[in-house]
């Protein structure tokens, strides 16, 4: 992974391949923003007219080259578009420092050093830039021909290194803000790999291979659940939507604690590393990204392990529910009826629902430790994707306090989503002659609808949200700010932070 080093040194006697700098849309043309001082001097302060002429505007996300001034050991100058200067004594939005540093580390792909002079008015800045650079550089690259010498890019390997200017190195907030960019960089980007990871290499069995030795490695408890157990357990759900494939499911439990913790925090994530729909089989054109099915499993994971490296003084439990939705001989049938871990019985409508009868188990299983609260994470429904776009996942909940919380939460760490009901009079569509509950409901509303089938599966008087991130899990698109093309790790930063804020005593 990329380097993140703080710097002291002077932007002209650097050595690097090149110098990143703000640019913000001003009333009358681009401005050069803070950091950029030495840049600007070197052109006798006629940076900004340069930049114009060039046909920078400062607009976010626009990037503009130029040659380094004389003198100076970098030969390249990058300038960023911050957006629109902010109000006077107001610093740039955490946001437009993530995204401008995302774009510079992805656009000096195949440079070894880049120094970002881009505005660190504190430590929280510092680590913005940080973490935007460090997801900006990813890429993946495990299964090119040279995997083992990366070079993903048209040939360019991710920049090697980022030195950021105008921070404190020996400042211990400083120090901090670098270390926590580094930490949830780092297993952001992981849960972005196992996305990306082609499903015939990640499969039910592997994930929580995968799980066991990050665990090991971080002090984490784990505990695998095979077929065996699951059966004896009376996992009806993992093992009815896990029958069709010859790989068999898993439910990964794993437990971060803290001698200091005073709350606890439970995560549940929907791991299908593949979902053909089963017998409800998907048509042509819906299956070739479907390895992504896991993406809140991924998330989950990586926040876990996160939230193990950071230290922070809360109990983090991460549920796993991992399957294979596959069609065949032994796969569950439309009308079949499964007893779920919580006693219930479900009568499978669509065998393509099946993320919510994996998750159904894994939420009772987490509340039977009466956590403070449960947050599950899930490419769960189509029907939040036609409602909210492809980068905005949706919240759900039994409190409506913690679910605009979370909200909250989620804009402050710049992952986009929005709060949705749970309208009651959707609950009688899933009224079965047969069962307890249908796994289908009313076709209209199918994100909400799903939201309150899994509330039937939390404990009693456990608080509970539901965070729908079929949208935002996987960029069929371009690349823009820091996020790739295929697997984001969208919900991490969102958990992560959650954990902090719930350590801290700041929430709830």
């Amino acid at each position: 992974m990329t380097a993140l080093t703080l710097s002291t040194a002077a932007a002209p006697g650097l050595r690097a391949d090149a110098i990143v700098i703000g640019v913000a849309k001003g009333a009358k043309g681009p401005v050069v923003a803070p950091g950029a001082e030495a840049v600007d001097k070197a052109y006798d302060g006629r940076l900004a007219g340069v930049l114009e002429t060039l046909g920078a505007s400062g607009a976010e996300g626009e990037v503009t080259k130029l040659p380094a001034p004389s003198g100076f050991k970098a030969p390249l100058v990058l300038a960023v578009g911050l957006g629109a200067v902010p109000e006077k004594d107001a610093g740039y939005d955490a946001e437009a420092l993530r995204k401008a540093a995302g774009i510079a580390a992805r656009t000096l792909s195949g440079a070894r050093k880049a120094a970002f002079a881009l505005p660190v008015t504190d430590a929280a800045d510092a680590g913005a830039i940080g973490e935007g650079a460090l997801l900006g550089a990813y890429s993946f690259d495990a299964y090119k021909e040279n995997g083992k010498d990366p070079k993903a890019r048209n040939g360019k390997a991710p920049l090697a290194e980022v030195a950021l200017l105008g921070g404190k190195p020996r400042d211990k907030a400083y120090k901090a803000a670098v270390e926590r960019a580094v930490a949830v960089a780092e297993e952001l980007n992981r849960a972005r790999d196992l996305v990306n990871t082609p499903p015939n290499d990640l499969t039910p069995e592997s994930f929580a291979a995968i799980a066991q030795a990050a665990a090991k490695e971080h002090g984490i408890k784990v505990q695998v659940l095979d077929e065996k157990a699951l059966v004896k357990g009376g996992y009806g759900g993992i093992l009815g939507v896990g029958a069709g494939s010859a790989a068999g499911p898993r439910l990964v439990k794993l437990s971060y604690t803290s001698s200091k913790a005073k709350k606890h925090l439970a995560f549940v994530g929907k791991g299908i590393t593949y979902d053909s729909g089963g017998i409800s089989l998907k048509p042509a054109g819906h299956n070739e990204t479907m390895k992504c099915d896991m993406s809140g499993a991924a998330s989950v994971f990586a926040a876990v392990v996160a939230a193990a490296r950071l230290g922070l003084e809360v109990n983090v439990t991460g549920w796993l529910a991992l399957a294979e939705n596959m069609p065949s001989g032994s796969a569950t049938r439309p009308g079949d009826v499964l007893r779920m871990y919580s006693g219930k019985t479900v009568e499978v409508l669509n065998t393509d629902a099946e993320g919510r009868l994996v998750l159904a188990d894994a939420l009772w299983a987490a509340s039977q430790e009466k956590p403070d609260a449960i947050v599950d994470v899930a490419t769960l429904t189509g029907a939040m994707v036609l409602a909210l776009g492809n980068r905005t996942f949706g919240i759900m909940g039994n409190d409506d306090a913690f679910r605009t919380a979370l909200y909250e939460v989620a804009e402050e760490v710049g992952e986009p989503a929005w709060p949705m009901p749970l309208p009651e009079h959707l609950r009688k569509g899933m009224d079965s002659p047969t069962a307890d509950i249908a796994n289908m409901g009313e076709r209209m509303g199918g994100g909400l609808v799903a939201g309150l089938f899994l509330r039937e599966f939390v404990g009693e008087g456990i608080t509970w949200a539901h965070l729908d991130i079929a949208g935002p899990a996987y960029n069929e698109g371009g690349p823009f700010g820091y996020t790739p093309k295929g697997g984001t790790g969208s919900g991490v930063r969102t958990l992560v932070r959650l954990a902090e804020l719930t350590a801290a005593g700041d929430l709830g």
